[in-house]
């Protein structure tokens, strides 16, 4: 798999279909990258611990370089900010990046996959 299209990004409210998901993607040998449906808006979700890796210094520069390019910032923020910037946390081995909406979150999540999956991006 190389990248996932926004319509194809699973979306999870339940722990229990969070469990789901991760194990289907244990079963697959793949990252994990979905879309919790939370309270106060989605965070776009991304984990590569099961398969005991974690990207690269350069893929985790590029992972947050993209997430900043895709967001506009409110009065009041620092976008120099590592947190405000991306959003959330976004680390080597997973990351919590919020969005306002599922579309955006969806795209966020599509726009990243293609770098998540990318094995060359692992260590």
């Amino acid at each position: 798999m190389e990248r996932l299209a926004p319509a194809h990004v699973p979306v999870y409210e339940t722990g229990e279909r969070r469990r789901d998901l991760w194990e289907q993607c244990v079963e697959r040998d793949q990252p994990v990258v979905a879309v919790r449906d939370a309270r106060r808006g989605y965070i776009v979700r991304y984990d590569l611990q099961h398969l005991d890796t974690e990207l690269n210094e350069t893929a985790v520069r590029e992972l947050r370089e993209q997430t900043r390019r895709s967001r506009s910032y409110p009065t009041g923020t620092d976008p120099v900010s590592e947190s405000e910037g991306v959003g959330g946390e976004a680390g080597p081995v997973s990351g919590a990046l919020h969005a306002p909406t599922e579309t955006a979150a969806r795209e966020l999540a599509a726009s990243l996959s293609g770098l998540l999956f990318d094995r060359a991006n692992w260590r």
